[in-house]
């Protein structure tokens, strides 16, 4: 896809935006740094950059985004894996892909070369994923307290949601369906991505 030209302040704001990553600026202070009018054309120029394809944000949240060097496509063939049993060391990403799924990357709040689905199963993380369903991960081996991961854990790939008091504790394993038990996790766990969407089996 050839790269759309950008206007004066969306190149800037893409600098500052870039910049300030980790603390997130309030609209009216972009509007201060890139010497616009009104706070009304920042927005403007934000929204042109999303559509360009340069600005990817969460929809949940207007100040968590991620800047991209060069424009994503409009569609992405997403790899879809299936939640199979690891050996020692081993990923979800050894495998071969079951399938490649076509995806709006208008749906994604990050990069789509960081994305990949896995198709769930079982009833562990009812109501939120159902058996079947498509489940779009963030490839990263970080996360934090309290989000809903992909991982590997006693050479099983799961989706659950971690629970960790401190760093010096161990992390807590927690399903959505309260008639599964929280556990610890065992000494192979490690994080293969973060949940951050999923598309119904029922859509198919």
């Amino acid at each position: 896809m050839p790269e759309k030209r950008l206007h004066p302040a969306q190149t800037k704001l893409i600098e500052i935006l870039s910049k300030n990553s980790d603390e997130p600026l309030t609209v009216r202070e972009l509007q201060e740094l890139i010497n616009a009018s009104s706070t009304s054309v920042v927005v403007h120029h934000m929204a042109q950059l999303e559509k360009k394809g340069y600005l990817k944000k969460n929809p949940n949240n207007s100040r968590d985004y991620q800047i991209l060097k060069r424009p994503d496509k409009e569609i992405a063939y997403l790899n879809l894996y299936g939640l199979a049993t690891c050996g020692p060391e081993g990923s979800v990403l050894d495998g071969n892909p079951i399938d490649r799924v076509p995806i709006s990357t208008k749906f994604l709040s990050f990069a789509s070369d960081k994305a990949f689905l896995v198709k769930a199963k079982g009833d562990s993380m009812l109501p939120k994923i159902s058996a079947g369903d498509f489940v779009i991960i963030e490839k990263t081996n970080k996360a934090e307290n309290g989000v809903t991961v992909l991982c590997v854990n006693d050479e099983q790939v799961l989706i659950k949601k971690i629970k960790q008091q401190s760093k010096k504790d161990r992390v807590i394993l927690v399903s959505l369906n309260s008639e599964f038990e929280p556990f610890l996790a065992a000494e192979d766990f490690r994080v293969e991505g973060v949940v951050r969407g999923v598309i119904s089996n029922r859509m198919f």
